[in-house]
């Protein structure tokens, strides 16, 4: 949901790619994901086109022949859901139902980091996200986001080789079976952002007190950040469940969405916006809430990771087992999105830029939703076009 502010103000152009877009866009109710959000079963026939911003559909199973073929970095991980790299090059990759730390080398060496204490996985639950400081070489600071017994959470660690001082510096975010959110990254500006899910109670998301349904916007030490729309650690609100977080060059701010029935989502994040969920899925072009840059059918996506390589947004899906890749233009608008590599590598969860040039994307076919293939689940390397 994403383009209109809170007093029905558009931003520059969007009325015209509104109407491009609601020309483009096709429902498809036998694509529609399960209210679980995040996709089961096995990948069904090719569905209808993704509709970008422009107005432009592309096919559904359509491959970029230029892309090169993804190299397998590490295999046998168990469902790991974030890569986030150190300075050096290495990654820390979060293992969400073992609530493992690992730490992986461009060279594909894994060592456990350690085993986070308290989480309680379940469901979608479990350990989460996993950011670096952009001080890291002086502070030392990595952050987890995790579902404890009560609440999700996030907790800031000192690692210098080893896990130690942890601190709970969020708690209280809602935790269900479904819809637990859990991105971390830190924006352009310095601070932390985290997606949090509905768990799915709809209502939550509209809710400005409540920490569920939202994108959060925080300092190290857990306070919101200065500037913050409504003087809370809410940024955005109206979010189902938000699983991908990415920015461009120019600092714009984008983020995935798991629709419901219908359509998934790409949306331009800005400040203090209403991305329209539970009253609004897809475009609704409705005052006071904010359309989407891109939707696709349930089918073809159930997003989840994001990152921005090359001009472009590369979203991995779950349901859909493909990476999107979605360029996007100096206004932060969407062009035609092309379909890579679907079905070859089941369901994929997480997508990260490493410091060379390569995107690190990461398989989901052990939480309980996909098909095994030797080696499951693994990081795969890919090198992006422009």
């Amino acid at each position: 949901m994403a383009d209109r502010n809170g007093t029905g103000g558009a931003f520059p152009g969007a009325a015209s790619l509104k109407a491009a877009l609601l020309a483009a866009v096709l429902v498809t109710a036998t694509g529609a994901c399960a209210p679980g959000g995040e996709g089961g079963g096995r990948t069904p026939p090719p569905l209808p086109a993704a509709s970008a911003a422009t107005g432009a559909p592309t096919g559904g199973d359509e491959t970029d022949a230029a892309e090169a073929a993804p190299r397998t970095l590490v295999t046998g991980l168990e469902v790991p859901w974030a890569i986030a790299f150190l300075p050096g090059g290495d990654a820390l990759v979060t293992e969400r139902e073992s609530a493992r730390l690992l730490r992986v080398t461009p060279r594909g060496e894994v060592r456990e980091v350690g085993v986070i204490e308290g989480v309680a996985a379940s469901g979608e639950g479990g350990l989460l996200g996993v950011a670096v400081s952009p001080q890291y070489e002086t502070d030392h600071f990595v952050f987890v986001y995790f579902t404890a017994g009560d609440d999700n959470r996030i907790v800031r660690y000192r690692y210098d080789g080893r896990l130690s001082d942890p601190k709970v510096i969020v708690s209280g975010i809602p935790k269900g079976g479904i819809h637990n959110g859990g991105r971390l990254a830190f924006g352009p500006d310095g601070y932390l952002y985290a997606s949090t899910g509905e768990i799915g109670e709809g209502g939550m998301a509209q809710d400005r007190n409540s920490l569920g349904g939202k994108i959060l916007r925080m300092t190290a030490d857990g306070r919101p950040a200065p500037g913050n729309p409504f003087g809370t650690l809410v940024w955005t609100y109206g979010h189902r469940n938000v699983q991908g977080l990415a920015w461009d060059e120019r600092g714009h701010m984008y983020a995935t969405e798991f629709g419901q029935n219908t359509h998934d989502e790409i949306n331009l994040i800005e400040k203090g916006r209403n991305y329209g969920w539970p009253e609004v899925e897809g475009v609704g072009d409705r005052p006071g809430y904010t359309d989407p840059l891109l939707t696709w059918s349930t089918g073809e996506a159930s997003p989840s990771g994001l990152a921005y390589a090359r001009g472009a947004l590369w979203a991995a899906a779950l349901r859909g087992e493909r990476l999107w890749r979605v360029p996007v233009d100096a206004s932060g608008r969407a062009g035609r999105p092309t379909a890579l590599y679907t079905g070859e590598y089941g369901r994929l969860r997480a997508v990260a830029a490493a410091p060379d040039g390569t995107l690190w994307v990461s398989t989901s076919n052990r939480d309980g939703r996909g098909l095994l293939r030797d080696g499951d689940d693994r990081i795969l390397v890919i090198s992006p076009s422009a």
